[in-house]
């Protein structure tokens, strides 16, 4: 068996600790939302999280500049499709169903990029892309038809319309081929929803209603903006320059995994075997897009530049 290099083994650790800590974000985000509204608490996990990355790609002496003019308003467009509408989305997904499910419809965000990428940058639908989306079809066919005749798909359309929105930002992100640091890209990326997110806040929910009272409330808070949207973008800028594109994709991919099982847990949450039929379809659509060999030389480089995005 080959020995990793001190270097690697962290890495790989370092992925299981992305996972784990954008897993138990959704958690905590169902907890904060008790008490706090969802635009107000998706405004402050962004500020803090966009003020934290901006720190420490300070600390490192990481070029931020982008090019004024087209460039800057293509970030800013991304941001608000793959970070302020996903973030929200998510939300109101979670307010209006089940964690465990709005997670793995959440997750066939992957599947929607390959699509969109097959419309706007004309990449082939491969034989591995097909199972996946054939995969993906049949997950979801199975966790909405339940709901469906339940009359309870308001969660779940949520969810599907945050996939879309991270997809589209994503895949348009990568069309237009903005020149910069990556940590730069992802920093204005979530500065311009953060931005979006203060707008939407001021509009949709006006002043702040009030302080929290219950103690797991700040508790999830404290998660949601440290642990789960601070240290999780430096994580993945830590992983990315070490491990090839598919590893760090694994760290992706517990995200799911640890959500449900956390809402089973800590939630009280009880999949039915409909819903564990559901999961194990689309998680296995999404790993066969992630993991797919990458054909690109520059992949982590590129991933970079999108990492982050699909934190809940």
């Amino acid at each position: 068996m080959p020995v990793l290099e001190p270097s690697s083994a962290r890495a790989r650790a370092l992925v299981v600790l992305l996972g784990v800590c954008w897993g138990l974000n959704w958690i905590a985000v169902r907890v904060a939302l008790h008490e706090v509204r969802p635009w107000s608490l998706r405004c402050l996990g962004m500020g803090l999280g966009t003020l934290a990355l901006l720190a420490w790609a300070r600390a490192r002496g990481r070029p931020l500049r982008i090019a004024p003019g087209r460039d800057r308003a293509r970030l800013a467009l991304a941001g608000l499709l793959n970070v302020a509408a996903f973030g929200v989305f998510t939300a109101f997904a979670q307010l209006a169903g089940s964690t465990s499910r709005v997670t793995m419809v959440t997750f066939t965000m992957p599947i929607w990029s390959v699509l969109f990428a097959r419309v706007a940058l004309g990449e082939r639908l491969d034989a591995n892309r097909l199972v996946a989306l054939g995969l993906a079809v049949a997950g979801l066919g199975v966790l909405v038809g339940p709901t469906a005749a339940a009359g309870s798909t308001a969660g779940m359309g949520w969810a599907l319309l945050a996939a879309i929105a991270w997809a589209a930002g994503t895949v348009y992100l990568k069309a237009a081929r903005i020149p910069g640091d990556p940590v730069a890209i992802a920093v204005w990326q979530l500065a311009a929803g953060f931005a979006a997110v203060a707008l939407g806040a001021a509009i949709a929910e006006g002043a702040p209603a009030g302080w929290p009272r219950d103690a797991a409330t700040w508790w999830a808070i404290a998660y949601h903006v440290l642990l789960g949207t601070a240290l999780p973008y430096l994580v993945w800028f830590a992983i990315v320059g070490r491990l090839p594109a598919s590893t760090a994709a694994l760290g992706t991919l517990l995200v799911p995994v640890v959500a449900v099982l956390g809402a089973v847990a800590l939630l009280g949450e009880r999949p039915t075997a409909a819903d564990a039929l559901g999961f194990a379809l689309i998680f296995a659509a999404a790993a066969a897009v992630l993991l797919r060999p990458s054909p690109a030389p520059h992949a982590p480089a590129a991933r970079a530049g999108e990492g982050g995005a699909g934190a809940p």
